[in-house]
This record gives structure tokens, sequence and C-alpha cells, in this order.
């Protein structure tokens, strides 16, 4: 028999994802700016392409997150 689908914590877990992955870009800058004349340009570009894709994902993080609250307010 499967489990049920329990989805209690979506919001906190959605939460903790966002905290997480902006905690990995400030540590991704943070390193950039730390070892910026040990970096080639590529190496620099890999890290802003990174944390926009983490910014683009934090977006629809939030809006997950925003869906969640408003579900749980229905149950």
């Amino acid at each position: 028999m499967s489990k049920p689908d329990d989805r209690s914590n979506n919001k906190e877990r959605i939460e903790n994802n966002i905290g997480h992955t902006l905690q990995n870009m400030d540590e991704a800058k943070d390193y950039a700016k730390a070892h910026s004349e040990e970096l080639s340009e590529e190496e620099m570009s890999q890290i802003k392409e990174k944390n926009q894709r983490r910014e683009e994902s934090i977006e629809g993080l939030r809006e997950e997150a925003k869906d969640e609250a408003h579900n749980q307010k229905d149950v």
C-alpha cells in the first residue's frame, strides 16, 4: 500500500530551499569577490550565470510558497 500524500510541510520545505539558495548565492558572490584576481573571465561568468539561475529559481519557489500558503488556508 502506498503512503498517503502528505503536503502539510510543503510551505516550510519551500522556504527552507529558498534560504539555502540565497545562502549559496551569497557564498558564490563572496568567493568570486575574494578570488577575482585568480579566476578567469569564464569562471566569473559561470558564477554569475549560476547565480542568475538561482535567482530565477527563487522567484519560482516564492510563487510556489504563496500557492502552498493559500492552499493551507483552504484546508
